[in-house]
């Protein structure tokens, strides 16, 4: 008999738990007040002075929650439809102890109506049941990648970079990761194998990998995360050691992300209050400029660079901005965005602004401690450089946080001279600053090219003939369009033992090329896993791999399934054969399964709707029984896309249902839409 998968939640461990009620007891809430910003930004007048009220009003107020929905998906639109059929009717009108909550709104910029904002309290969402079970699906789609929870002005830049399946992306700056992700979606934007590829950079170690974890969830091939600082990001070879500067990668499109002060994140980040002063953007400036400098470094002819931050500081923005383009000249120009996301409001950039010590008191070029590059341009570089093409985003505008964004376009290639000229002149512009800059910097420069770390395995590529990959070729009748060459193993030895990945042809070349150079952090979807010896194919193909790899297998291991098939597999664990046909599911499905011999197999489950992705999943095929092959997350995911079951929902039962709980036998497979049941345990 088929066992229940496992829903319960069980016993939580109270061991070792922090006790909280002394810290509480002395908690006060911070005081949303800093007369030296106010007076800085009041005295910089960005914007009319009858609205700093407002301006200051909205700062002060709680950060909406914002999401997206992956648009790369096949089923975005399903996702899209879920929520606004099951969820939005819900969310509207609703009450919370005498006051009307504000209903979800989309944000009217984000293309195809995927981003959402709810601007709704904390204690609304935990104590009302409509909001709860929202949250509860957010949560559950994030898990598996569906849709990725960011604030919204985040999502301009990677927008406006506008990249394409072909392009190859450079991601300078880019944990935690939300951006990257844009990135990798429009990659992948009608095409499951697309030619381009992004690499997503950051200078701290820990952030890279806590970037490796939210990209994960994407399954993509085209990705390679590397630990560099982006001042100095090292020039990536195509081909060995060759030195021909033709060899040399440059990229279509750069997301120029710089680390800065965040004062444009005070919504969110409250301490931001507390600990604003003028010194953070004067010290960030010049790290700032010398990662928008290596970014035009590597950018390709006529390719495309957005430099932004979350700052709202002209010292941080324009002050930049205009420093790049007074060294480069007319081989960049500023991009005019005016046309770009119809809805959003948004401002335009400035030419002149004062600069002010840590004390606000204004300085003059030439003072001590300041660069000349902090003061705003003349008159005639101003009327050159267009400076009103950069956008400024205000929280007040369209209830956001707020942000700075510049669009980069290269003209035409460099010459030699010029860039060994530019790349002359950035530590220079270091030596102006204070002194600690400059020794900051060389020490950088010293760990350029990082070594890799003893307990980090190398990718070690497999020769496509070995007995382990030719064993699968066959099993699953694999087609020679699938590029053999990419399959790579991180282990010291190069022996394919318990994973096998796969990673795009152009990355696997850039791998090859830049072992010395790069550190690679990750890199490949996980396309083999060893399962058992004593079958005929002792390796199954993994779910996050199936995108590609459906469309190179041949159907001698693909098996059709109704939807009704789908659910019982969901539902219950290992489902023995003869059990499914006395339940008269699928007889069809069940007699040619077990024709198959033992090991990996798949199901292909058709929706009977042209406007519903059709369901291709992993199943391991035993001698009497059957097991779904996906993980707990996309098993609840499944369950109430598909079903309507929300497999997730803490119920809280009165004791005379605990007691009925106790003594029935009901199967889940006839529970109704809602009930709280147990989440499946992985079955990979």
């Amino acid at each position: 008999m088929a066992r229940r998968k496992n829903f319960k939640k069980g016993n939580k461990k109270t061991f070792g738990a922090r006790d909280d009620s002394r810290a509480q007891k002395n908690w006060s809430e911070l005081v949303k007040e800093n007369e030296k910003w106010e007076k800085y930004y009041k005295t910089l007048a960005l914007f009319p002075e009858d609205q700093w009220e407002e301006f200051k009003k909205t700062c002060q107020a709680p950060l909406p929650l914002t999401f997206r929905i992956t648009g790369s998906r096949k089923h975005a639109g399903e996702v899209l439809n879920l929520f606004k059929e099951r969820h939005l009717p819900n969310l509207t009108n609703v009450e919370f102890e005498g006051e009307k909550i504000k209903a979800p709104v989309e944000l009217p910029w984000y293309p195809d109506h995927l981003a959402w904002q709810l601007d709704v309290p904390k204690t609304v969402i935990r104590k009302n049941e409509q909001f709860a079970k929202t949250q509860r699906f957010l949560v559950v789609e994030n898990a598996v990648g569906n849709i990725s929870r960011q604030e919204a002005v985040s999502m301009i830049p990677p927008i406006v970079l506008e990249v394409k399946p072909h392009h190859t992306v450079l991601d300078m700056c880019a944990a935690p990761g939300s951006k990257t992700a844009q990135l990798i979606e429009a990659l992948h934007k009608d095409t499951d194998e697309p030619s381009g590829f992004v690499v997503a950079n950051d200078a701290d170690a820990r952030r890279s990998h806590m970037l490796v974890h939210q990209l994960k969830r994407l399954n993509s091939a085209n990705l390679m995360v590397v630990n560099h600082d982006a001042q100095f990001f090292p020039r990536i070879r195509l081909h060995g050691n060759s030195n021909n500067k033709n060899d040399v990668l440059k990229f279509d499109r750069i997301l120029c992300d710089v680390p800065c002060s965040g004062d444009g994140t005070m919504r969110k980040n409250v301490n931001v209050w507390k600990d604003w002063n003028t010194q953070a953007g004067l010290g960030l400036h010049a790290v700032q400029l010398n990662i928008l400098n290596r970014g035009l470094h590597l950018l390709k002819n006529n390719g495309r660079l957005v430099y932004s931050t979350c700052s709202l500081n002209p010292i941080e923005n324009e002050a930049v901005v205009a420093e790049a383009l007074r060294k480069w000249g007319d081989k960049i120009r500023l991009v005019n965005c005016d046309d770009k996301l119809p809805g959003l409001i948004r401002s335009k950039g400035v030419s002149k602004w004062p600069v002010y010590d840590r004390n606000l008191t204004e300085k003059t070029k030439g003072d001590e401690g300041t660069l000349d590059s902090f003061f705003p341009p003349s008159e005639e570089e101003a009327s050159k450089f267009n400076l009103q093409n950069c956008m400024r985003v205000y929280p007040h505008q369209q209830n956001t946080g707020g942000f700075f964004i510049t669009v980069f376009e290269k003209v035409e290639d460099s010459t030699e001279a010029a860039t060994e000229k530019l790349s002359s002149e950035t530590p220079a512009l270091e030596s102006e600053g204070p002194q600690t800059k400059k020794i900051k910097v060389e020490e950088v420069q010293k760990k350029e090219r990082l070594p890799r770390d003893a307990n980090e395995e190398p990718f070690v590529f497999v020769d496509p003939q070995h007995e382990a990959l030719k064993v699968c070729w066959d099993f699953y009748g694999i087609d020679n369009i699938f590029d053999r060459n990419t399959c790579l193993v991180r282990n010291a030895t190069g022996e394919p033992t318990r994973v096998v990945y796969t990673v795009c042809p152009a990355l696997k070349d850039v791998i090859q090329a830049n072992d010395d150079r790069l550190k690679i952090i990750y890199s490949g979807v996980k396309l083999f896993v060893s399962q058992r010896s004593d079958i005929e194919c002792s390796w199954r193909i993994q779910s996050e791999s199936l995108p590609i790899m459906k469309h190179h297998m041949k159907s001698n291991r693909i098996v059709e399934a109704n939807l009704e098939m789908l659910k019982h597999l969901l539902i219950e664990s290992f489902p023995n054969f003869d059990d499914i046909r006395s339940k008269n599911i699928d007889n069809d499905f069940v007699e040619k399964m077990t024709k198959l011999s033992s090991g990996c197999a798949f199901i292909d489950v058709s929706r009977n709707d042209p406007a519903k992705e059709n369901l291709f999943l992993p199943v391991w095929k035993g001698n009497k029984c059957i097991n779904l092959m996906v993980c707990k997350e996309d098993t609840h995911e499944l369950l109430y896309r598909i079903f309507g079951i929300d497999a997730n929902a803490k119920a809280t039962p009165s004791a005379e249902e605990k007691e009925k709980e106790k003594e029935t036998t009901e199967s889940p497979a006839e529970t109704t839409t809602g009930t709280s049941t147990e989440a499946p345990s992985a079955a990979n």
